[in-house]
């Protein structure tokens, strides 16, 4: 059973621990980032489903060649070739999350990859950001009745309507998007987190964060602005990879669960019943004081009256109620000033 309702309708945040390329290659590193991820707290562990061929054509002109960036002087054919987790992997990385007791989840590329997902058994997909657009892929991966997490990357309003829409043609209602900024790593003037609440309501959708920034605060910013999920990068110490320098290390990914869950307990609210913490503190506020002897039948005076600590008293917006009445009883200097006085 896929848990990421289960999460979003108790309030608490969805984690992802996204491995993409991090396996750098070996079998055994992906197991191992399955069982660190899960020792983290992730929720959730999720690989990419494609071959080179699902997203390019090995050709050599300038169109498929990356200028600048992490990934500069890389033919894009042969970067997914080498960034890709073989498919005869994903039963091994599955069969792992469910011994982890965490949930498994992948990206599928085409729809070749979403058949062999669902021979798998996934119970989830995820839609990468440049994948939004393509609409005849998003639509047959949600024909298959399963939960549909959309990256919305580089996506306009209008771009991410158009995949909400391919979801619902397809008959299926169980779509969550993610805030996203495909830069790698993101800037913090380029992530625009302001949008979630936006998306929350322009869309009506559970809204998440797929955070490419440094560090672990764009996701406490993103949760604390209303993200439900949050999918992170992590790595191995020691492992190289095509994602390896924006992603993060299992201890920082750690402190980020930790941070994260943290902030949304922090954010929750509007909520203006007392804590029992609280409440025991009320007796620390001012209230109304006798700070001179006051004899039965003496009038009650701003100079033998006064709002102090501790709160025995009666409240002090009750002062210029008592001022001028007779006091009922004498009271000695130190003593509260209680209901009684106010008959």
């Amino acid at each position: 059973m896929f848990h990421i309702y289960d999460r979003i309708n108790n309030g608490e945040v969805y984690v992802i621990a996204e491995m993409s390329a991090n396996h750098g290659g070996n079998v055994f590193n992906a197991l191992e980032i399955v069982r660190q991820a899960a020792a983290a707290g992730a929720d959730c562990v999720k690989i990419q489903t494609y071959t080179a061929d699902s997203l390019t054509i090995d050709c050599d002109n300038e169109y498929f060649k990356l200028k600048g960036g992490l990934w500069g002087g890389y033919k894009l054919y042969d970067l997914y070739k080498d960034a890709c987790t073989p498919y005869e992997w994903h039963k091994a990385i599955k069969d792992e999350c469910k011994k982890c007791n965490i949930d498994f989840l992948s990206t599928p590329f085409d729809n070749a990859g979403v058949d062999f997902l669902e021979k798998l058994g996934v119970e989830a997909y995820k839609i990468a950001s440049f994948e939004m657009v393509d609409l005849a892929l998003v639509e047959y991966a949600a024909s298959k009745g399963k939960p549909m997490i959309i990256s919305t990357g580089m996506g306009s309003p209008e771009e991410i309507e158009d995949a909400i829409a391919a979801c619902r043609k397809a008959g299926n209602e169980q779509i969550i998007l993610l805030k996203c900024c495909s830069a790698y790593p993101a800037p913090w003037d380029e992530m625009h987190l302001g949008n979630i609440p936006d998306m929350k309501k322009r869309f009506n959708l559970p809204i998440g964060l797929s955070d490419h920034s440094e560090g672990s605060l764009g996701a406490v910013v993103g949760v604390s602005l209303g993200a439900c999920v949050v999918e992170k990068h992590v790595c191995l110490p020691g492992i190289e990879s095509a994602d390896s320098k924006f992603s993060m290390s299992m201890k920082d990914f750690a402190k980020m669960v930790s941070d994260v869950r943290n902030a949304t307990r922090i954010a929750k609210g509007p909520d203006y019943t007392l804590s029992e913490k609280e409440r025991s503190s009320t007796i620390f506020r001012r209230s109304l004081f006798a700070v001179k002897d006051i004899a039965e039948g003496e009038e009650f005076t701003y100079e033998n009256v006064k709002a102090i600590r501790p709160g025995y008293g009666i409240l002090p917006k009750h002062l210029n109620e008592l001022i001028g009445r007779k006091a009922v009883r004498s009271l000695k200097r130190g003593e509260p000033i209680t209901e009684e006085f106010l008959k």
